[in-house]
Order: C-alpha cells, then structure tokens, then sequence
C-alpha cells in the first residue's frame, strides 16, 4: 500500500484565518450532472479519516491521481479525496465545514457512518461528551481570538506596504506576464479556491510541494508583506478566466478576503506563487522581488512598526497553535466515546466494497 507521505498534492479546504474558520468545502465541486460527490457524517472517531485514506490510496494503486486534503484542526487527517479529472470528490460533511446535500442524488449523497456505532453505548456518557465537546468548542474560540489580533497586524503591515508600492508599475509588469505565459483562449473560465497552507495545531503548515509537484513552470513572487504580489495575483486570475481557463486560487489563508497568494493553471501546468515566511519554494526558477515595485526609502520610515508587528504575529500565531493543539487533544478525547461505540469491522467492510464499486465504475 502506498505510504500517505508519498502523496504530494495537498490541499487545505478550511482555514482558521483572521476572518474566523473559512470553508471552501462547497466550492470543490459542480452540481453539473458530472460531479459525483459523497458527503459523510459522523461523529469524532469513527473512521471518517481512515475511510478516505483507504480511498485515496486505492485509487492511486489502480493510476489514479488523488488530491488529498488534509484537516488544518489535524494536519494528519483528511477532510476530503479529490479526483478532479474523474469529477468525483469524498468529504466529511461535519462541522465546523458543514456541508448538506444541495442536490441530493442527482449529484450528492450521504454516506451515514453512524449506522456503525451502537447508540446504547453513548447512555452513560452522555455527559461527558457535551462537556467535553464544550472544551473544544472553547479552546476553538480561544484560538480565534488570537487570529483576529495577527489579522490586524498582518493588514497594518500589508496596507503600509501597499502605500510604498507604485501599484500601476505592478500591474503593467503583471500584465506582461499574462502575455508571456498565458496564451490568448477563448471559452469559460472555472476557479476552484482552496489554501495551500494555514496554522494548525503543528504550527504553521504550507504545501507548497503540491505546486512543484504539479507545474513544470513556476514564476515566483518574493513578497513579505503581500501587497505588490496581490496586485499581480490579481491581474493573472482576472485574465486566466476571461482567456477560458480552468484556474486553482489559493486565498491567504490568515486574510483570504483580502489577499491571494497563488495561482495555479493546469492545461499550461504554470503556477504563479507568492514566496513568504510562511511558504518557501524550492524550484530553481528565478525570483521577482517586490521591492522592485516599492519605494524603499518611503517603507523604511515604517520599519520600525513593522517589525514590531512581525515579531508580534509570530508570538500570536504560537498561542493560537498552542490553543489549536489543546483543543486537538481534547478532540482525541472526545473521539474514545465514539470509537468505543463503533463496529470498525463493518466500516472496514463497507471501505472496501464501496472503493471497489466506485474505482470500478471509472476504469
């Protein structure tokens, strides 16, 4: 069976950013007619995660290309299988990235993993489990609380720097490299957002292997505080959609709202990516700094300020993984009262004859 490790098209579908928790869950998917999808619901603990492991690696024994994407609560489970060019994706449907059928069995189904557990076994625990549901849920909002206090850092630094750029020299430079790399198409362009990282209770986690693994042609943007980049993400997602392409936006994951970090073509396998604290590229193709749209001398005068504000960020984006890493803990906890109440031997059968049906009807 193929290693989890040896996958490296990774994604996040979730973030917990400055804005709160940000769900792209509805948004890997079309209600086409093509689209087949599987939504499943269950508690903690009951092999959601082992489910689509099973899945995903399966599928790759047998050619397939999965996506995976892990949970940004638990980078080592998973929320969500992909098989883009199969149409087919299998997520948990669970809070907090609730997801219902918008258009059950023509395009969604369920996938009931509480028909596995015992209901009698929750009686004397019944408790205990929504109190310790309340301690997660909790220490969730603790580390909320220190995302919104990096978000007003990280947006002081980014509209500083905005000040300083020559934003019209940004998007002329933006604009030919839409020419350079981006041939003139016609047709209707698609997007699907996710992230490429985000904080996690293992700190700050980015995939940026997803991307060099993924493009023969990476142009880099070496960008600390964002605001030259965004200009230039801006301008390449607006042309790749009006020339027709099929395009992945990757939000910020701290500022999704406001920032986009990467965009990634893959009929022209090019990607066009921000490199930050956060996120390093390892691909040997050149960098494009972003002081060539600043004006330096002007940034200097915030110098000060700034670094105040990163060294702050990086102090708040610790407490909040601290937080995220207590409430993961107390998640495991939670998940004993389920997994004690589960029939594992029926969720490993049904794992099998449901991933045998569906590889079957793709070959």
């Amino acid at each position: 069976m193929i290693p989890m490790e040896n996958f490296k098209k990774k994604y996040f579908l979730g973030a917990n950013s400055c804005e709160g928790f940000v769900s792209k869950f509805g948004d890997c998917y079309r209600p086409d007619g093509e689209w087949r999808v599987f939504i499943i619901k269950g508690g903690p603990g009951t092999g959601k995660s082992s489910f689509m492991k099973y899945v995903a690696v399966k599928a790759a024994e047998r050619g397939f290309d999965p996506i995976l994407c892990p949970c940004s609560s638990d980078p080592q489970s998973l929320d969500a299988v992909i098989l883009q060019k199969q149409k087919i994706v299998i997520m948990d449907g669970t809070a907090p990235h609730t997801v219902d059928p918008a258009y059950p069995g023509a395009c969604e189904k369920i996938l009931n993993f509480g028909e596995f557990w015992n209901d009698d076994a929750f009686k004397a625990d019944k408790k205990a489990i929504v109190e310790v549901a309340d301690r997660n849920h909790a220490l969730h909002a603790a580390a909320s609380r220190y995302m919104r206090a990096v978000g007003f850092l990280l947006a002081d630094n980014f509209k500083t720097a905005l000040a300083c750029t020559d934003q019209e020299k940004t998007a002329a430079y933006a604009d030919g490299l839409c020419k350079k790399y981006i041939p003139k198409s016609k047709g209707n362009g698609v997007e699907w957002q996710r992230f490429l990282g985000g904080i996690t209770p293992l700190g700050v986690v980015s995939y940026a292997e997803t991307l060099t693994a993924s493009a023969e042609k990476t142009v880099i943007i070496k960008d600390e505080f964002g605001a030259a980049s965004n200009i230039i993400m801006t301008r390449i997602r607006n042309y790749a959609l009006q020339n027709g392409y099929e395009i992945v936006t990757l939000k910020n994951p701290f500022l999704p709202s406001l920032m986009t970090d990467h965009i990634y073509i893959p009929a022209l396998s090019l990607a066009f990516v921000t490199e930050n604290t956060f996120t390093h590229f390892e691909a040997e193709d050149s960098r494009i700094h972003a002081r060539r749209f600043t004006a330096n001398s002007q940034l200097h005068a915030s110098r000060e300020r700034m670094k105040f504000n990163k060294k702050a960020e990086r102090e708040l984006l610790l407490a909040a993984a601290g937080k995220l890493a207590q409430a993961k803990a107390v998640h495991d906890e939670l998940e004993h009262y389920y997994i004690t109440a589960m029939d594992f031997e029926q969720v490993t059968a049904f794992a099998q004859r449901f991933t045998a049906q569906l590889l079957d009807s793709i070959q």
